[in-house]
């Protein structure tokens, strides 16, 4: 198992350094699938000069990092050589792979778990007869995170996405380990960085509060909003102290909130905002912040409050879906999950169509682009049309595995199952 390990994560690094040094960095790093106006390495080189020559970076339209990540920022860029810089991306990319691993190393052991009590108290309502392989599916999660084509991309074109992605998986890792303090921590910097990421505190309440004995419930909430509370006001006071004002706000918070840029990327505000009347714009900048921001966390979390991981899972997929920047590197962390939920494959009716689907959008894309920008043979219609369908398979990824969760706990629940063939049969706990 060992040896898998070392080799998978080997062949991984050497792919990265490959194309860090190759002709093609410049390429990946310059594609609007890959870098936004939130990510691009190219703003945060500019930004840091910006600074170092007495100039407010926040001044203009230019630099939408963070005050504690320009700081970083300036550091990392006057301190690493290239080489250094490409070791520090891959490092942090292979950091998060095994955070990963270890949150699919532990939830499978959880469902282990869960399922010998049951055996044991006799519980006849929920009836399962998977086994689940940690050390395999663990195994799984690093070789989709590492050979991911859209977390290599993300990583050779120097995205900031890199670290988000890292503090993403941390969060996880910290829900698994009812670790109140490194939970609030890791969302609040998200929650500074991207403002959506908040959402994430209800699924590691929901995990921490599990353990907890019923007495200390609410005390249990109460601490982890305060603790994100004093947190992520304490990383605001540092960002103050760092620029000496609050200017910062608008082109981070409000940058994300207001959507000023409509520069294509992949997601659906660009093209839309593109041809809304002015009048009405506001109205619908609203709707769709209030779509990405609110409208399924109260729902999602009742209908999967015992299953908090996969509550996480759907919360990073709506936040990629329908926030106003999104790049392919947040859609391959949430996509990198799909090993979790080895025990819903046989559930799942759409996930060939869905596979093709964004296949077929991530290798048109590039060639509409070219199509509309250098051979002006299309439009931009075109580009959004491929945008549009891109977004639509990941909203069927995620419903059809929501779906095949509440199938398989009905299924569960009845004594129904499928076999290999298809055919029904019974579930007996041996």
């Amino acid at each position: 198992m060992l040896k898998k390990w070392l080799s998978n994560i080997i062949l991984a690094v050497a792919v990265r350094f490959l194309l860090m040094n190759s002709e093609y960095q410049k390429v990946i790093s310059e594609r609007v699938e890959v870098s936004t106006a939130l990510n691009s390495w190219k703003r945060v080189t500019e930004g840091v000069y910006l600074r170092n020559v007495g100039i407010d970076p926040y001044s203009g339209d230019l630099f939408h990092e963070t005050p504690i990540g320009l700081y970083v920022f300036d550091v990392i860029q006057r301190y690493f050589p290239w080489w250094a810089l490409c070791l520090l991306f891959v490092a942090t990319d292979l950091t998060t792979a095994l955070c990963l691993a270890y949150v699919g190393n532990s939830y499978a052991n959880s469902r282990n778990s869960k399922k010998e009590e049951e055996k044991k108290q006799d519980v006849s309502e929920v009836k399962d007869n998977e086994t689940f392989t940690e050390t395999d599916i663990a195994l799984y999660v690093l070789m989709a995170y590492l050979f991911n084509p859209y977390i290599i991309l993300n990583c050779v074109g120097f995205t900031t996405t890199v670290f988000s992605n890292l503090l993403n998986s941390i969060a996880l890792v910290a829900m698994m380990r009812h670790s109140i303090f490194w939970g609030c921590l890791s969302v609040a910097l998200l929650t500074l960085q991207n403002l959506y990421p908040v959402s994430l505190l209800v699924p590691i309440a929901i995990y921490i509060c599990s353990s907890k004995p019923e007495k200390s419930l609410k005390f249990t909430v109460v601490t982890i909003i305060t603790m994100f509370i004093l947190m992520f006001s304490l990383l605001l006071g540092i960002c103050y102290y760092i620029m000496g004002s609050w200017s910062f706000l608008r082109n981070t918070f409000g940058f994300i909130l207001l959507v000023p840029d409509l520069r294509p990327n992949i997601g659906l505000y660009w093209y839309f905002f593109t041809e809304m009347f002015e009048y009405f714009k506001s109205l619908f900048i609203a709707s769709f912040q209030i779509n990405v921001s609110l409208l399924y966390i109260v729902p999602l979390a009742l209908r999967f409050r015992r299953e908090p991981v996969l509550l996480a899972f759907s919360y990073l997929a709506i936040m990629t879906i329908f926030k106003s920047y999104p790049c392919v590197g947040e859609v391959g962390f949430y996509v990198s999950l799909l090993p979790f939920w080895i025990h819903l494959f046989q559930h799942m009716q759409q996930g060939f169509i869905i596979g093709c689907f964004m296949l077929v959008c991530t290798g048109f894309a590039p060639i509409v682009w070219h199509q509309w920008i250098y051979a002006r043979s299309a439009n931009a219609n075109f580009y959004f049309g491929v945008t549009l369908a891109f977004a639509i398979a990941q909203t069927f990824f995620l419903t059809d595995i929501l779906f095949a969760s509440v199938k398989h706990e009905f299924a569960s629940r009845h004594n129904i199952n499928k076999d290999a063939s298809g055919n029904e049969a019974k579930l007996f706990l041996e």
